[in-house]
């Protein structure tokens, strides 16, 4: 998924702010081909543990009832956590396509051994930096990775205001990416903004609100806009 459609804008609405008590069905509308559903690509799965992210939401259990209703998902967890480590493999058995942690608790020769250790267990690697946090911090180890994720809200919630300050930062990171390496934005991002999201060279969009907060016969068009039109395909 991340790295067999070179060129497409893949939008991956993170159920967040999904129906928590008809999780695999609102899940399932988003992914479904228009005119039945908003046709989305894959899905957005923020795991916070209360310190790293001032929030507590889902873990493993979620993604393996994601799995087990919509076989064919591509699930992206994206680990707010202190130690992201220690959820690799919990993730991976319960049917995650992929991973990504902050840089701000792994660097280094960590950080790597992490991407590794994705890689190992059947998932693609990602890596996340906040709003505050210096591109720089992620050119060392960005080759390791399949996608390097862009923080434009500030983790813990879903609605937060876009930040746009940080696509320069984008930009810059795009830079040093190879063709297929993506590079993601998550926080705010709305039909409004995204020409400018898509402008900074970022190619995979998370969407939750502005989604999941919109009526079902609504959510195609959302999703068709935030992915533009000359990348529709």
């Amino acid at each position: 998924m991340l790295t067999d459609q070179t060129g497409k804008v893949l939008i991956a609405p993170s159920i967040l702010s999904a129906d928590f008590g008809a999780m695999a069905a609102d899940a399932g509308h988003v992914l479904a081909p228009p005119p039945g559903g908003a046709g989305a690509d894959l899905l957005h799965i923020d795991v916070m543990d209360g310190h790293f992210a001032p929030n507590l939401t889902m873990g493993p259990d979620m993604v393996k009832g994601l799995r087990r209703h919509l076989p064919a998902a591509f699930l992206d967890v994206h680990l707010m956590v202190m130690d992201p480590g220690k959820f690799l493999e919990p993730f991976a058995r319960a049917g995650a396509n992929h991973c990504t942690f902050h840089i701000e608790r792994v660097r280094g020769e960590e950080a790597l051994r992490l991407a590794a250790r994705c890689h190992e267990l059947g998932m693609t690697a990602g890596l996340c930096l906040n709003p505050a946090t210096a591109a720089d911090d992620v050119l060392g180890v960005v080759h390791a990775f399949d996608l390097v994720l862009v923080m434009s809200v500030n983790p813990g919630f879903s609605g937060q205001k876009f930040m746009p300050e940080v696509l320069p930062k984008a930009a810059a990171i795009r830079t040093h990416l190879t063709p297929t390496q993506r590079l993601q934005i998550d926080g705010g991002v709305t039909p409004e903004n995204a020409a400018a999201v898509r402008a900074a060279g970022i190619d995979v969009i998370v969407a939750a609100t502005a989604i999941f907060g919109q009526a079902r016969d609504e959510r195609a068009g959302v999703v068709a806009a935030l992915r533009g039109k000359n990348t529709q395909g």
